[in-house]
């Protein structure tokens, strides 16, 4: 590892995700037992494999996290709140909420800050708010993460992976408007050992990709990353 990156364990950041549309039971089975053999946050899975990973996860560390309204946030907050209590009641301790960045970009401050809060209430869950930074401006990135903070949510998270991937900046950015009140998720195209250090020293708590064992394998073999 390069000297100016300190010795980071970063395993505990991992949201090792598998939210491909063809993910397998096979594929989640995997997903936990790597999750669990190297201490990673949690899995993120779709709704549909949640219960199958609280089984397998069951008594273990790795929490199992799901999607909300994935990927367009446009889902109704009826359908998004039914699918999130389903989530929790098979099982799902994290719940990363897409917001519907529509209301957002017209100034529906109030719908989007009540279906935020009503999931939050409702399910009494971690709500990571996916903000799909890629999409918004600074000002619509500050303005939907107050909002979102306002409502509840326990993290931030930058973006869902499917308009591009997250930037250092716009952790930095949403580091300096949480004033760590929350946490902070980046999420999308985290491919690199160093990408992942990098967006941790600007502030994420929480790293999203389906590259975690990638991830450790370049921790572990240093001398592959230079």
């Amino acid at each position: 590892m390069a000297a100016h990156y300190p010795d980071i364990d970063i395993a505990p950041f991992i949201d090792h995700a598998l939210l491909t549309p063809t993910a397998t039971p096979e594929q989640v089975e995997q997903w936990c037992e790597q999750a669990d053999r190297f201490n990673f946050a949690s899995v993120c899975l779709y709704p549909t494999y949640v219960k199958q990973a609280a089984e397998h996860l069951h008594g273990k560390q790795p929490k199992v996290c799901t999607v909300i309204g994935f990927p367009t946030g446009a889902t109704t907050s009826a359908v998004k709140l039914y699918e999130a209590q389903e989530a929790v009641e098979n099982g799902a301790t994290e719940l990363d909420v897409v917001i519907n960045l529509g209301w957002l970009k017209v100034g529906n401050t109030e719908a989007v800050h009540r279906e935020i809060a009503e999931i939050c209430e409702e399910t009494g869950q971690v709500v990571k708010v996916i903000l799909e930074t890629n999409l918004l401006t600074d000002a619509e990135k500050k303005l939907a993460a107050e909002i979102a903070m306002d409502a509840g949510a326990a993290f931030l998270k930058t973006n869902t992976g499917w308009h591009g991937g997250v930037t250092v900046a716009d952790v930095r950015l949403l580091k300096e408007v949480a004033r760590e009140r929350v946490g902070i998720k980046a999420s999308g195209g985290i491919r690199t050992l160093h990408q992942a250090l990098d967006l941790i020293l600007a502030g994420a708590s929480r790293i999203g990709t389906s590259r975690g064992i990638d991830l450790i394998h370049q921790r572990n073999h240093p001398e592959k990353n230079e």
